[in-house]
């Protein structure tokens, strides 16, 4: 048995504070009033149609993960060992329970985590629109510890669910051997969040679209006016979408990347014997959750202040912690300043673009501006405006995940250490995580304050109390873009990491040590092809995710339609909307349309790999694979950069148009119910798909490309 660090104490300890921190804040939280009793009516009836919806869904997605890990088991199962783990006493039939139970125990806490951020957040919606009548202050702290609850709880259900399955499979006598054994927990992770992603992403965009298309431009009631039947589908949506959906994508992220690091650090392990190269990454990680504890709890907004300040604040307190924290682990684990410089890349990398993030998306800057201007004539020049925002957004992007990857590979080689490059990559993805559940709190903020603003809305709490809400529901939209920005650098951070990893399990299957296989060759003509294959698989992907919410839409808006055309009563406030209809539509059309998209980057993988494995005997099938992982991954950062800035811009367009902020020449405000503002909701309408469907789930097929290729590489070596 290999001798345990010291300060590896930290992860047990800081899994146990976040644990409790996480029950201190719902108590906290629950104990808050839910106001009028209006207001408690409409809250009851988002959680009964978010948990239906939820409910149903994992029961979708349980029936295919069971399905997938059986195969996978026996596929593993079928195939002859890695030599080390041969030699290790591992039979084939053992390798593949292990991998399926991993991927079981990993896509369970991954579902578990969807479920918490979904059920926390809309417990705290009703507080939150309570709080508002009160002051700004309490509004903002009660959407932060709903936001919080879910980012602790679901980040600590991450690192101790990749502590005790690494310890379970022998990680104290073999961990050379254990990271290879629980790659499969990476798998099942990706696999329930790109579903939950996906049909939470195409619920909660479809009930948006509707209710906007036919709400504000048709009827020209405003937004979550309760004569309007789709807007509880709207409200449920963003609670199944951007709370459970993106609570599982970051679990997975935080899972995988966690996975990945800990077999780049077997190299330095083998040549040190020092399991500190492993369990690094969970130590860093350890130190994150509790700078992050103390950041949250430093937040506290001024009544007249701009709330993303007081949020910045506190993200700023978890970054100078992290930072520290990371110190310290390197300090006593490592010792090699190098790689704490490396750390430092990915924390810089994080805030670097959450700037980038804010710029492109916040009122406050140019491109926002420029949009809501375009407005003025009309939707064509609203939405051209939009696209061209999104594709500028993919030069900051690229620069960012480039340098950050060049300086932290550089940094790594500059340590000394054997595969020292591709473990800086390693350390700096695990330096940016550190303040994962400080930025899935400020995520989880977003739909909170959406849902307070929708719930005043429908409660006619009055135009002073929608001040408030309408002021954190704009913050809201720039936390969320802020989120799925980290989520993609951190994409890409890893990206690289996990494609280091394929090739060093390569390298083991081929010649039983790493570094072997280390080159892939675009001049071949099936890897060229496998790449080309890999871009496609992007663009086919987003293209169904895209037409899925376009066409639930369509069904959306027909019925709102159909019950203002057949009940009169309804736009006159004498008759009540059957707002059950539309969540029943959505819910089915959510579930159904999810499938496809989600099976793709699944089979496409393997497919091609096998294709060109037994199309002819002089086609490299592995590296195939690793062209499409690579090229695959590339394409989908840059894709989901476009979506997720663009249709951010497009939201917050709007939000500023309706804030009264747009004036035409003459000086005349143009607001609600103007041409602009139509043409800026017919912009956000084409930009909602993007941002919180297929751009948000591109990061989820991502690494899902990654831990596929790594699970099943060796079919194809």
């Amino acid at each position: 048995m290999v001798q345990i660090p010291p300060i590896f104490w930290i992860v047990p300890v800081a899994g146990v504070l976040t644990l409790a921190f996480a029950a201190w804040l719902i108590v906290s939280i629950m104990r808050r009033p839910t106001g009028t009793p209006k207001m408690k009516e409409i809250g009851d009836m988002i959680f009964e149609g978010a948990w239906a919806f939820l409910k149903r869904q994992y029961g979708t997605i349980a029936i295919y993960t069971v399905v997938v890990a059986i195969i996978i088991g026996v596929i593993v199962a079928v195939l002859p060992p890695e030599e080390a783990l041969q030699k290790a006493g591992y039979d084939p039939i053992s390798i593949g329970w292990h991998t399926a139970l991993a991927f079981l125990v990993g896509a369970l806490c991954s579902g578990v985590s969807g479920f918490i951020g979904m059920y926390i957040a809309v417990k705290s919606n009703v507080r939150c629109a309570a709080a508002a009548q009160k002051n700004l202050t309490e509004a903002v702290k009660v959407a932060l510890q709903g936001g919080a609850v879910s980012g602790f709880l679901i980040t600590a259900l991450s690192l101790i669910g990749v502590t005790v399955i690494f310890f379970a499979f022998g990680g104290a006598n073999t961990p050379e051997l254990s990271p290879h054994l629980i790659v499969g927990f990476g798998f099942g992770a990706s696999f329930v969040a790109l579903f939950a992603q996906l049909g939470g992403g195409i619920y909660t965009k479809a009930a948006d679209m509707g209710a906007d298309l036919v709400g504000k431009v048709e009827a020209g009631i405003p937004e979550d006016d309760p004569r309007n039947a789709a807007v509880i589908a709207d409200l449920v949506g963003d609670n199944v979408g951007d709370c459970a959906g993106r609570g599982a994508d970051l679990f997975e992220s935080t899972a995988a990347e966690n996975i990945g690091a800990m077999i780049l650090g077997v190299v330095a392990y083998i040549a040190t014997h020092n399991v500190a190269w492993v369990l690094f990454p969970l130590c860093v990680r350890g130190f994150g959750m509790v700078a992050s504890m103390i950041g949250i709890m430093l937040v506290k907004a001024k009544e007249n202040e701009n709330a993303m300040n007081a949020l910045n604040r506190g993200y700023y307190v978890a970054i100078v912690l992290s930072i520290i924290g990371l110190a310290i682990t390197v300090y006593f684990m490592l010792n090699n300043w190098w790689l704490f410089a490396a750390g430092i890349v990915g924390i810089a990398a994080s805030i670097a673009i959450i700037f980038v993030t804010q710029y492109y998306t916040e009122s406050r800057y140019k491109p926002v501006k420029d949009i809501a201007e375009a407005s003025k004539t009309g939707p064509a020049t609203n939405i051209v405006a939009g696209v061209a925002v999104g594709f500028e957004t993919t030069f900051a992007t690229a620069i960012v995940i480039g340098t950050s990857l060049i300086l932290a590979y550089w940094f790594g080689t500059l340590s000394g250490v054997q595969g020292g490059g591709a473990f800086g990559t390693a350390v700096a993805t695990m330096g940016m995580l550190m303040t994962c559940p400080y930025v899935l709190s400020m995520d989880t903020f977003g739909p909170i304050t959406d849902n307070a603003n929708g719930i005043n809305e429908m409660a006619g709490a009055g135009p002073e109390i929608r001040k408030i809400t309408d002021r954190l529901d704009a913050v809201g939209n720039t936390t969320k873009a802020l989120t799925k920005g980290y989520a993609m650098v951190s994409a890409g951070l890893a990206a690289f990491l996990l494609f280091q990893a394929y090739l060093d399990r390569v390298s083991f299957l081929r010649f039983g040590e790493a570094g072997k296989f280390a080159v892939v060759d675009i001049a071949r003509i099936e890897v060229f092809v496998g790449a080309l294959l890999a871009a496609m698989i992007v663009y086919l992907f987003s293209a169904w995710a895209i037409k899925s919410v376009g066409k639930t839409a369509s069904s959306i808006i027909a019925a709102v339609r159909k019950q203002f055309h057949d009940h009169p009563g309804i736009m006159a406030g004498t008759e009540k909307p059957n707002y059950g209809e539309i969540v029943d539509i959505t819910a089915k059309a959510g579930l159904r349309e999810m499938i496809a998209p989600a099976l793709l980057p699944v089979l496409a993988p393997v497919v091609i790999g096998l294709l060109f494995k037994y199309l002819s005997p002089q086609f490299d099938a592995a590296q195939v694979v690793a062209a499409l992982l690579m090229v695959g991954t590339i394409a989908g950062i840059m894709l989901a950069s476009f979506m997720n800035n663009g249709g951010g811009a497009w939201d917050n367009a709007k939000k500023m148009i309706e804030d009264d902020q747009l004036k035409d020449d003459k000086g005349n405000i143009l607001g609600k119910g103007s041409d602009a503002h139509k043409a800026a909701v017919v912009g956000d309408t084409v930009g909602d798909p993007f941002k919180d469907t297929a751009g948000p789930s591109l990061h989820v097929l991502v690494k899902l490309l990654a831990t596929i290729t790594l699970v099943l590489c060796p079919i194809f070596v």
